[in-house]
């Protein structure tokens, strides 16, 4: 009786968390306008072709991507299927174009070692990136950014709002593609990404599984070293309720696995680690102690090394088969 009382104390909790979260980030999610999705041209490469996509998030806003479909896949053999959030790194010009294997740092080139194991991805710019930057080009790179910032929060909401209404149509528009395997969807992301990922979670539940890299900054670790974040791990009043794990806690009981540096300044390893240990109560709580795994490198940075790749390969392997 004590163990179900206990339980049923939880599950209250992250409930009435979740709504404060929701409140924090600027309410309810609209209805969803059509996509109206659009091929806007395709590239074969080696096992593997580029198709260039664009869809609406909201009625004055369409979201440029790129998709990677394997050969072999399609509509009569369809695939599992891996959003990919890019990273942030103060490069305002680079978005889906480095995860999709075309610029900027080869590390990051994961939407094609995805596709190269039998996963449509998916690799959309995020708001005030590459195609998202600003269309009169008065404001340029930070500038832009901290623009589109202070307008939601002005409109009572914040970045965070927008970028994960952007991530669930990026998932809709996933589900509406005939070549793939609408139960079988996954997310991945690198630092900014990584937030992006654990933001999406506890609002996405068609993504099965969900990897993030190095990026798990607590307003705790943020307020103790002075830490200047990017935008979207500012929820306004969310740490009067709870810190950035418990949020990512809210994911459970999907499989999320997160890998992190153990040099990384960008998320300070003392509370990081005690952030994991909480997000892994919170999944035993929902007896899904098994869905939630990480990895802490020793004397590593910011980086996705060779390790944590691993991990990642082995995460999906194992909730998201191809």
């Amino acid at each position: 009786m004590m163990q179900a009382q206990t339980d049923t104390s939880a599950s209250l909790a992250s409930d009435s968390f979740r709504a404060k979260l929701l409140d924090c980030l600027g309410g309810a999610w609209p209805e969803p306008c059509d996509l109206q999705p659009r091929l806007l041209r395709e590239e074969q490469k080696e096992g593997y072709r580029l198709q260039w996509v664009d869809y609406a998030v909201e009625p004055e806003d369409r979201v440029p991507a790129i998709v990677l479909v394997p050969d072999g896949v399609s509509t009569t053999s369809p695939a599992a299927a891996i959003a990919i959030w890019h990273q942030h790194a103060g490069q305002w010009h680079l978005g889906k174009s480095e995860p999709a294997g075309l610029d900027g740092n080869p590390m990051h080139h994961t939407g094609v070692a995805l596709a190269k194991l039998g996963y449509v991805v998916l690799c959309p710019d995020a708001l005030c990136f590459e195609e998202r930057q600003d269309p009169e080009g008065k404001l340029k790179g930070g500038n832009y950014e901290r623009f589109e910032f202070l307008r939601q929060v002005v409109a009572g909401r914040c970045m965070a709002w927008k970028n994960i209404l952007d991530m669930r149509r990026a998932i809709d528009y996933l589900v509406s593609r005939g070549d793939v395997v609408t139960e079988r969807l996954g997310c991945y992301g690198h630092s900014m990404g990584s937030t992006h990922t654990w933001l999406v979670g506890p609002w996405e539940p068609r993504l099965k599984c969900l990897v993030g890299n190095c990026c798990l900054p607590t307003y705790k670790a943020i307020h103790r070293t002075k830490l200047l974040h990017c935008f979207p791990n500012f929820v306004p009043g969310i740490h009067q309720y709870g810190d950035t794990p418990d949020i990512a806690a809210l994911i459970a009981p999907r499989a999320l696995h997160l890998n992190l540096g153990e040099t990384d300044g960008g998320s300070p390893i003392e509370e990081a680690r005690a952030g994991c240990e909480r997000i892994a109560e919170a999944y035993a709580r929902e007896n899904a102690a098994d869905k939630f795994t990480y990895f802490i490198e020793p004397d590593t940075g910011h980086v996705l090394s060779e390790a944590m790749w691993q991990r990642t390969r082995e995460a999906f392997a194992k909730h998201l088969p191809t």
